[in-house]
């Protein structure tokens, strides 16, 4: 089992890099979050997963260990295979997948390419009970992630979510602003206090 790679990169194009080590360069294919960190010429190290099928074996690979939980978390799920998870890490970040599962928005996954609504639903409905311990989320995420998912549980702060995502925030950015305000507030002043933390943050 290879467990990382750390090398020269040698190439890249806008879906794999190619990384040498020791004479020897290994193609993974990645997320374009990892591409982002990776320079010709410069030395990284690469978080790989290889998967074995009867007619190949290929290399992932990712910049951060926590980019690669998030991978196996995703082709975990039936119908979620490789090209999809990468899909879903080139268009959002951990941080933001874990909120966005959080919340159940759906939307929000759908950003990725090769990803409809059912997909995307089957994705929240499968890890919304795993994603808060997952080994990737942090302490602030995984706070974020509660506040967004008991946002979606409770009458009033549904409706205040509600209203700032038809004011044209995401349902993830508006979960987390108002499941972080004191549930016994009106709807209006839910929304007040959440449109200025936003304005503040955003």
């Amino acid at each position: 089992m290879l467990y990382s790679l750390t090398g020269s990169v040698v190439y890249t194009d806008d879906q794999s890099a190619a990384v040498s080590c020791g004479g020897v360069a290994f193609q993974c294919f990645t997320s374009r979050n990892t591409l982002a960190h990776l320079r010709d010429g410069e030395e990284v190290t690469l978080y790989t997963h290889l998967a074995v099928r009867e007619d190949a074996l290929t290399l992932y690979g990712f910049f951060t260990q926590d980019e690669l939980a998030a991978f196996r978390m995703l082709i975990g799920i039936n119908k979620v295979g490789p090209k999809v998870a990468l899909a879903i890490l080139s268009a959002l970040t951990t941080d933001d997948l874990a909120v966005a599962i959080s919340a159940g928005d759906d939307k929000k996954l759908c950003m990725a390419n090769g990803v409809g609504p059912q997909l995307a639903k089957r994705i929240i409905l499968e890890l919304k009970d795993k994603i808060a311990g997952a080994s990737f989320v942090s302490d602030a995420v995984s706070g974020d992630a509660a506040a967004a998912a008991q946002s979606g549980k409770l009458g009033s702060t549904a409706e205040a979510v509600s209203a700032l995502v038809a004011l044209g925030y995401s349902q993830s950015e508006a979960s987390v602003a108002v499941g972080r305000l004191d549930p016994s507030m009106g709807v209006e002043e839910m929304i007040r206090q959440a449109l200025k933390s936003m304005t503040i943050k955003f």
